[in-house]
C-alpha cells in the first residue's frame, strides 16, 4: 500500500445531532453534524412523525387530498378517454359547409 494517502482516523469523533443528543463514534472528520439520531427517531421512540427536508411528504400529502374522491385513471386510459371526448365533438361538428348552413 502506498504511504501518506489514508486520512487520519479518530477514534473518539463525536457526533452532533440536531435534537442536541451527541455521542462518541469513530469516523475521519473529527466533528460530524447529523439529522437524526437514535434518541429522536421516529422507529426508535415510537411516536408518528415526519422527517422530511425537502418537502416531498407535503406534496404528497397535497397531491393525495387533491385525487380524495376522484377516480384514478393511469396515462393510457386518460389518454384513451381525451380521444374518446374529442372524436365525439368531432362527430358533432358540421362537416361541409352545407351542413354548417343548414344549422344555422
Amino acid at each position: 500500500m502506498k504511504k501518506k494517502i489514508h486520512p487520519v482516523y479518530y477514534n473518539d469523533a463525536v457526533a452532533t445531532c440536531t435534537c442536541g443528543n451527541t455521542f462518541k463514534t469513530g469516523s475521519t472528520k473529527k466533528d460530524i453534524q447529523v439529522e437524526i439520531c437514535a434518541a429522536c427517531h421516529p422507529f426508535f421512540t415510537g411516536e408518528m412523525k415526519y422527517v422530511d427536508t425537502l418537502g416531498r411528504v407535503e406534496r404528497f400529502q397535497k397531491k393525495a387530498a387533491a385525487v380524495v374522491g376522484k377516480t384514478y385513471l393511469s396515462k393510457k386510459k386518460r389518454q384513451a378517454l381525451q380521444r374518446t371526448k374529442d372524436k365525439k365533438q368531432a362527430d358533432k361538428a358540421p362537416r361541409t359547409l352545407k351542413e354548417m348552413l343548414q344549422k344555422s
